[in-house]
């Protein structure tokens, strides 16, 4: 598992730390979503094995947000 802190712009309320946490949490492989509202990240433990992290940045941005590494 490796950690990974992403950069969420446009999350703004606890509506928005849900849809991104679900968002991540709903791809395969990914444990341990967090989102910090306040910094605009997103961290979570993923399996590279299991898990594309384009695959995680595009379930956010699907959600209406921008990533950023």
């Amino acid at each position: 598992m490796e950690r990974m802190v992403l950069k969420v712009d446009g999350m703004s309320c606890e509506h928005c730390a849900r849809a991104v946490t679900n968002a991540v949490g709903g791809v395969s492989g990914t444990q341990d979503v967090s989102v910090d509202l306040k910094g605009g990240t997103v961290s979570f433990n993923f399996d590279s094995g299991k898990a594309a992290l384009d695959a995680i940045e595009a379930a956010i941005v699907e959600e209406g947000y921008t990533v950023r590494r």
